[in-house]
């Protein structure tokens, strides 16, 4: 580059050394001088290393004879890496043309002003469209464009702002979370043993009467109680003095503010009391309400891992390597990284192990265990072409599969993908409580602030205290966890029924609903075709006919024909020969040295030269679908065939009925098909050959009721529009992708039990979240002005905060029972 082309120190950002475009106004004070910077990135950064004590790496890059950019430190030169495709990969999925999202850990998020903080702050980067932060699972979804912003930058804002990010693996996730808590054990275990050793010294200053120890013997005890203090409070509650400060330098109030007010100033006034022989000292109130709200945010820390598991546990399924057989069906087989199987390998899957991608039966007969894929816990019988689904278990016998999808096409990171974004989404519930807990904090300071001034002149000596029991009985962190903590263990739990929540205000709006429409065809029914009356009109029995029917559909994929097979499953068929098809009408053949013909009544009347038979059309008259079978010589038989109905969903619709909740169904079958399925459960309200467009004309309608909460079951590609139109959808696990996709919650089992019973976690769901509400409105209502009267000590206050938080987590717990 020649030298015209360098920019001027005045033109050139500080910190990376690349030109300031116009406009911009960027600039970091470094050792009192005014440096520009070129976008709020690099401002970020520099404010980092200045704030942070680091100036003199500043200094020292000047002297030297490298570029700037050159010469940036370590931790920011490696966030550059995650910029690269190829290490975008693993991790990186696109969503658009230019549109980006990743899923990341958070470190140091601890309450949920920190979710707020982050979320803010993300979303202020170029290029950043949406940004989710889960106070639960610790994960973070971004999406950004990526001509507008690069990633390295958005993880150099997290840093900016005291957190650490990094790409989300289940590995790194777990060895994240460990640390945390081995972190947070050790800051409770110096707490407690601090408020242990101090307490030893306090006890006699309480019980000693006027004149039992000299001032002397005060004095050691007061600086032998310092000594012990400090390390609580330089230690374990650092935490809250470091989010008080970024809370401050971010010019908003979080929960750690009003803890690290009353910690700091208790210690302060404490430590000036014994340095100039003041008459109080609180280093055993410090020390017990640090210990004590450490204690309760630690199992806190367990609580939430324990209900998130559920989640996590898909990161973990899969098996790190699979036996792949080259040479199938040669036996002989090699260990290689799941990650590098592709669709058409075959790989042994042995009894016990997990099945590593999504596939099909090549070879062999066993068993499977999908209970944590769709809450069926019965095993699933596998043989020669059933599929399998990747994190599955084979029980019994080995098995040789055919590889179909690897990697993100496969249902389970489908049903990953569609977790996190149930658990990414913030519902109404909880935006509401977070936006009333930071006016909390606000009313919270400005009360304290006052009863301290108040106290300060009724009684000097009482201020302090009763200024800091204030502050921390009332920290309203209870508040802000009533609603998350609820609605992520229920999320678990229905995980586990396999109702699948995919959006955040599921579970809130299942709780209300009030009118359920559902679709007919792969939903009340299961889609296939099943026998439901054999009629002879010639020689041979039922039987026969049905084995002669099922020996001419043999080759065909018909569901007509599937339903023959599984009818006649187990029998002896005759043998037929010249079997041919004709496509939309039946089949020909020749059995017993004659022609036959099964097919429609028409088709097979038309082969024949016969009339219809009368019985066809009262047997059409039923629903369903009429099938002739007739010879050279004349009419054999008539079957019928319908849709199966869902035994369990016609359980849960007739006992919808009973309780008087309207059920509706809208199907595009014909209206002679929709009744008889909806009169076999019950409903009256049935709507027949109806378009997609003209579905959700009626949700729109039934809508227009502001009282009226309305939920849609449905499955295929017609459904999306009305799935979407609906208070909350619910999609078939066997459904299109389109379908599920546009959902709010998916039956992974297909299974209405499950369903059932997840509505009534829904509305168990919203009564605990009230009741969590209720109790953090309660406490603080009764505890506050007790505080500010001067009836509870810091020590009582704090134990109150932490274990009203702790109360609000356990109860939320209840719902995994």
């Amino acid at each position: 580059m020649s030298s015209d082309a360098t920019p001027s120190a005045d033109s050139a950002c500080y910190h990376c050394g690349l030109p300031v475009p116009p406009q911009v106004d960027y600039h970091v004070a470094v050792d009192g001088m005014r440096r520009r910077m070129c976008c709020a990135g690099c401002e970020a950064a520099a404010r980092l290393i200045v704030d942070n004590g680091l100036a003199d790496y500043y200094r020292r890059r000047d002297a030297m004879p490298e570029k700037r950019p050159e010469a940036l430190p370590d931790d920011l030169r490696k966030l550059g890496h995650f910029d690269h495709p190829d290490i975008q990969q693993g991790f990186v999925r696109p969503v658009g043309e230019h549109e980006r999202e990743t899923s990341l850990i958070l470190e140091g998020i601890t309450c949920a002003a920190c979710v707020w903080l982050n979320e803010r702050h993300i979303a202020l980067q170029p290029g950043v469209s949406a940004v989710h932060v889960n106070y639960a699972t610790r994960r973070v979804r971004v999406r950004w464009d990526e001509r507008k912003g690069k990633l390295s930058d958005i993880l150099g804002a997290i840093q900016s702002i005291g957190y650490r990010a990094y790409p989300y693996d289940a590995a790194r996730a777990e060895d994240v979370a460990d640390r945390e808590r081995r972190t947070m054990l050790w800051r409770v275990f110096v707490a407690g043993f601090g408020m242990m050793q101090v307490m030893m010294y306090a006890v006699p200053a309480y019980i000693a009467g006027d004149g039992d120890m000299s001032l002397r013997e005060q004095l050691w005890f007061r600086w032998a109680s310092l000594l012990l203090t400090l390390p609580v409070v330089l230690y374990s509650a650092a935490p809250f003095f470091r989010h008080a400060i970024r809370d401050f330098r971010m010019r908003r109030l979080g929960m750690d503010v009003p803890v690290a007010l009353g910690v700091g100033s208790a210690f302060l006034a404490s430590l000036w009391s014994t340095l100039l022989g003041g008459p109080e000292v609180y280093f055993d109130s410090v020390t017990m309400f640090v210990f004590f709200l450490l204690g309760g945010r630690y199992l806190e820390m367990l609580a939430r891992a324990r209900a998130v598991r559920g989640i996590e546990e898909l990161g973990k399924i899969l098996p790190a390597f699979a036996e792949r057989l080259p040479r199938w069906p040669h036996p002989d087989g090699e260990q290689v990284p799941v990650s590098q199987l592709v669709p058409g390998d075959c790989v042994r899957v042995r009894p016990g192990e997990v099945i590593p991608a999504d596939g099909i039966v090549a070879d062999g007969v066993s068993e499977a265990n999908e209970a944590l894929l769709s809450g069926e816990s019965r095993p699933v019988p596998k043989m020669e072409g059933s599929p399998l689904t990747g994190g599955s278990i084979n029980i019994s016998s080995p098995l040789v599969m055919r590889v179909e999808q690897v990697g993100d096409s496969t249902r389970l990171a489908a049903i990953r993908r569609l977790m996190e974004r149930g658990a990414g989404e913030k519902p109404k519930l909880a935006a509401l409580s977070d936006r009333w807990a930071t006016v909390f904090v606000i009313v919270l300071l400005a009360l304290a602030t006052a009863t301290g001034a108040v106290w300060y002149f009724a009684d000097p000596a009482r201020a302090l205290w009763i200024f800091v029991s204030v502050l921390v009985v009332a920290c309203p962190c209870a508040l802000s966890l009533a609603t998350p903590a609820a609605l992520t263990v229920a999320t678990d739990a229905l995980a586990r029924m396999g109702v699948l929540v995919t959006r955040g205000h599921a579970i809130e709006t299942l709780a209300r609903v009030n009118h359920y429409v559902f679709d007919k065809t792969g939903t009340l029914t299961t889609g296939r075709m099943q026998l439901e009356e054999t009629l002879p009109l010639g020689a041979l029995d039922a039987d026969s006919l049905l084995a002669l029917a099922a020996a001419l559909e043999q080759g065909s994929e018909h569901p007509v024909a599937d339903a023959l097979r599984g009818a006649s499953a187990g029998r002896e068929l005759p043998v037929v020969s010249h079997v041919a098809a004709v496509t939309g009408h039946g089949i020909a053949g020749r059995y017993g040295g004659g022609a036959v013909w099964i097919g429609r009544p028409g088709f097979v009347a038309g082969r024949t030269g016969l009339s219809v038979p009368d019985e066809a059309a009262g047997m059409e008259a039923k629903t369903g679908t009429v099938v002739a079978l007739a010879d050279e010589h004349g009419w054999l038989g008539l079957f019928r065939f319908a849709d199966a109905v869902r035994q369990a969903a016609a359980d849960f619709v007739r006992q919808l009925v009973a309780t008087g909740t309207p059920v509706t169904i809208l199907s595009g079958d014909a209206p002679a098909a929709a009744a008889a399925v909806g009169h076999r459960m019950g409903i009256a309200d049935i709507y027949g050959g109806m378009s997609p467009q003209d579905k959700q004309s009626f949700i729109a309608r039934l809508q227009k009721d502001p009282a009226k909460v309305v939920a849609m079951a449905g499955d295929g590609v017609n459904d999306a529009p009305v799935l979407a139109q609906a208070h909350v959808s619910v999609a078939m696990g066997s459904g299109t992708d389109l379908a599920r996709n546009q959902a709010d919650i998916v039956l992974l089992g297909e299974d209405f039990t499950s369903f059932a019973n997840g509505v009534g976690l829904a509305r168990k769901t919203l009564w605990v979240i009230r009741q969590n509400l209720l109790w953090s409105l309660a406490y603080n209502i009764a505890a506050v002005p007790l505080a500010m009267t001067g009836h509870v000590t810091p020590l009582i206050a704090g134990v109150g905060m932490a274990g009203s938080s702790l109360l609000v987590v356990l109860n939320a717990l209840r719902l995994q029972r």
